[in-house]
């Protein structure tokens, strides 16, 4: 630096000094994490199996660890919760597939019904329309279909290849899932060399402590998942809406994908209910299902999920909605989990109490001693360049 430098350095106010020193850090993380969202985004085939298999394995680890306590082999206890989890999902399906097509006849009787009752109110009604009016307006639809039937097949040989990327997405995950079981811990020791060997036991803490709280985020998910379904079912058996588990079963499946879960198997309910019980009851069923989500999104995901995963319940509505922007339904499913791991880690990197905890003392599987106790150390104001401050 030449005297001249100085002398201008020596002009500028501080605040300015330090607001530039600022900004430019903020530009580094900023273009740092656009990078990373970029190679994210550009490796999603990979990254969203990948994180679903985590989140599973989360979720199915506890079990695994059981067996293996009650002295199973590792390989059959991977298999035999691999197998019973797959199992259950699809005994789930395959009861609620049987209870619609049983259902399915007098489903078809009403929908008949319906639709007489339709094109009666339509000529008997206000509108007073007769059978050449209505004979021509569905050969207006007909028309319309065929004069539409290029961008229809286009539409659905598209869905045909997202679902084939689907199935493709599916096979990684449960590959992925398999070797997470099996191997979760050898593997994250894997990672974990990539570590400076100073710092190792710590990053391995903060990782462990990280996967505790994704441990207790899919419990939380799923005490949520249940109390949809329950509250649902509720609403439709007092209703008297047909096909009440099946319906029941498909809410608390769909509760695990955000937005899109809930739109779908509501729209089911209401649907059913239009056909078998009317307007009236399809509108009662909407407010019904409306109430729920409205008590799923306002109060049980930020207390249940947020008191789960040590997140307030601010920053829990913030994540599912910066996820739904950013990555869509996948985004949503993943943007939770991801801020819980982070807070967990962060939390315990900070700690001073997680510099005397060995690695092998953290029990991920154990949620309600996930995170490090919150003492005066562990805040981020009582960190000085040299690490935490000491209070006496």
């Amino acid at each position: 630096m030449t005297p001249a430098d100085g002398e201008i350095g020596r002009r500028v106010p501080g605040l300015l000094r330090v607001s530039a020193a600022l900004s430019w850090r903020f530009v580094v993380i900023v273009a740092a994490l656009y990078v990373v969202a970029r190679v994210v985004s550009y490796l999603a085939a990979i990254v969203i199996p990948v994180g679903i298999a985590l989140l599973l394995a989360a979720l199915l680890s506890p079990a695994v660890s059981k067996l293996t306590e009650w002295r199973v082999p590792r390989g059959m206890a991977t298999t035999t919760v691999l197998v019973g989890g797959i199992a259950a999902v699809g005994g789930v399906l395959t009861f609620v597939i049987t209870e619609f097509s049983k259902g399915l006849p007098e489903l078809q009787s009403q929908v008949w019904a319906s639709i007489d009752t339709i094109r009666s109110w339509m000529k008997d009604g206000p509108l007073h329309l007769s059978e050449l009016q209505l004979q021509e307006y569905l050969d207006r639809f007909v028309s319309t279909v065929k004069e539409n039937q290029a961008e229809i097949t286009s539409s659905a040989l598209t869905t045909a290849a997202t679902v084939g990327e689907l199935l493709t997405g599916v096979l990684l995950a449960l590959f992925t899932l398999i070797f997470f079981l099996h191997d979760g811990d050898g593997i994250w020791r894997f990672v974990v060399r990539a570590v400076p060997r100073d710092v190792r036991d710590r990053a391995d803490i903060a990782g462990r402590r990280g996967f505790a709280s994704l441990v207790s985020y899919v419990r939380a998910t799923a005490a949520v998942a249940v109390v949809d379904a329950v509250g649902v079912g509720v609403g439709l058996y007092f209703i008297g809406v047909p096909l009440v588990v099946p319906l029941a079963a498909l809410v608390f499946l769909g509760a695990f994908i955000p937005i899109i879960g809930a739109v779908i198997t509501g729209a089911v309910a209401v649907l059913i209910a239009l056909v078998a019980n009317g307007a009236v009851a399809a509108l009662i069923v909407l407010a019904v299902l409306i109430g729920v989500m409205q008590l799923e999104s306002h109060v049980l995901q930020p207390l249940l999920l947020g008191r789960a995963v040590k997140l307030h319940p601010l920053a829990v509505i913030f994540a599912i909605t910066s996820g739904l922007v950013v990555g869509g339904i996948a985004g949503a499913l993943l943007a939770v989990p991801l801020l819980a791991v982070l807070n967990s880690g962060i939390r315990s990197l900070l700690s001073e109490s997680d510099a005397h905890v060995a690695p092998r003392d953290v029990d991920v599987l154990e949620p309600q001693e996930t995170g490090p106790p919150d003492v005066a150390s562990d805040r981020v104001e009582d960190f000085g360049p040299e690490g935490p401050r000491t209070t006496k």
